[in-house]
């Protein structure tokens, strides 16, 4: 019987080779990299997040954009670059920036996030991972970046999702341990967190032990008999038998969606993190830095900082300014911590797969039978890894999923091309 393919190992990969698995079907992960330790699923900030139903493409991003590129140390740059892909994406991006596109989107992002967020509650129970349900605080030091979440709370309210506007005393009561430099902020308590490592490690055995193979290597190419992939080609050009493919790369999907005649636009969006293993103060609670952009998450006895949205290109070098912004934010926020403690950590940096408008692909490959794509999440791999993989499985299945996510959603080219 010959697998069915998914290539790339992160979260939207494994979660679509785990949920085929269980549907009782042979399946292959090809990844460069099967062990995952440096990914941008590995590193990255560990939060499941309903509290994030805001599209990536918001009213207000790209005038806010504009003004942080003009501060070297700012949370966001633009490289401009000879590209004709990257300034397309952008004139989408600015296309999808309003009003209209959040209200398209926020119903779908909140449904999703959701139902990820059960099925990482029954995951954690099948596989044996911890998973933290203490919510995520939003924090803010100015009136005007406390107003604006408080709009966020108020509008999640309407969508059914829990929020709470604090003050210091209540931030205080909800994680005592750790000094906070904050004028308020909101309390998500329906958010999670978790250590991506433990998650990941948790998936491949799951996968492993419903069956699942793993293979190091680099798809190129595929074979085409009619509506149907039959073959998928490696970087050595061996050709393997398939019973269908999806294509999970994060941000080099594009290049091998190509070959079945889509056309993804999507820019990598770099962000930076920290691992502290031993920090001076752990917080119970996971949060986000408004003013910053900076996340903190507890790992274990270790703490997550990660941060920054740097886009041009597919270049995985660390902008030294930027990187001290990711640290001064956090040391702002967090006075018990002194920039000396990142003195010799490593730093890491990835790509997040970003689309136009702020919503992943997910869906079947316009023209195949058995070609699915699973890419394009942004910031939300990790939140919606589960619900995407089970999105994939009934696809495969013959199911359906929400037009709104379909891969084919900005136009496709020739097969091949």
């Amino acid at each position: 019987m010959n697998a069915q393919l998914v290539i790339g190992g992160g979260f939207a990969g494994l979660c679509s080779a785990y949920y085929l698995a269980k549907a009782g079907r042979r399946v292959v992960v090809v990844d460069r990299d099967p062990s995952m330790r440096e990914s941008c699923s590995n590193r990255n900030a560990g939060m499941i997040v309903p509290s994030h139903f805001i599209p990536l493409a918001a009213p207000g991003v790209v005038a806010q954009g504009m003004k942080w590129m003009l501060n070297k140390s700012s949370p966001f740059s633009f490289r401009p670059q000879l590209d004709v892909a990257l300034w397309k994406w952008c004139w989408q991006f600015w296309r999808h920036a309003n009003k209209r596109n959040v209200e398209n989107s926020r119903g779908l992002l909140r449904d999703l996030s959701l139902e990820s967020r059960s099925l990482f509650e029954e995951l954690s129970d099948e596989l044996g991972f911890a998973l933290a349900k203490r919510g995520l605080l939003m924090l803010c030091q100015s009136e005007e970046g406390l107003h604006e979440e408080s709009e966020v709370a108020a509008m999640a309210g309407e969508l059914g999702i829990q929020a709470e506007v604090c003050g210091p005393e209540r931030l205080r009561e909800l994680d005592p341990g750790v000094e906070m430099n904050a004028l308020g902020g909101v309390w998500f308590s329906q958010d999670c967190h978790l250590d991506t490592e433990g998650f990941l490690a948790a998936l491949r055995a799951g996968v492993a032990k419903l069956g699942g193979e793993f293979r190091e290597g680099e798809i190129t190419d595929f074979r085409v008999q009619g509506d149907r992939v039959t073959h998928a080609v490696d970087a050595a050009g061996e050709e393997l038998p398939v019973a269908g493919v999806t294509v999970a790369g994060g941000a080099w999907s594009p290049e091998i969606a190509r070959k079945l005649g889509l056309v993804l636009p999507m820019q990598g969006g770099k962000g930076y993190s920290f691992t502290l293993p031993n920090p001076a103060q752990q917080p119970a609670l996971c949060s986000l830095l408004k003013e910053g952009r900076v996340a903190v998450t507890p790992m274990g006895d270790s703490l997550r900082v990660a941060g920054t949205m740097e886009i041009g290109g597919n270049d995985l070098s660390v902008n030294r300014a930027r990187l001290q912004g990711v640290i001064d934010t956090f040391c702002r926020f967090f006075p018990a911590f002194e920039p000396s403690a990142f003195e010799g950590l490593d730093v890491w940096s990835g790509l997040r797969p970003c689309s136009p408008d702020g919503m992943p692909f997910v869906g079947r490959a316009a023209g195949f039978t058995n070609a699915t794509v699973a890419t394009g999440h942004s910031m939300l791999g990790l939140s919606l890894g589960p619900v995407t993989g089970r999105m994939i499985a009934d696809l495969v299945a013959g199911g359906e999923v929400d037009k709104r996510l379909d891969p084919a959603r900005f136009g496709r080219s020739r097969a091949g091309a």
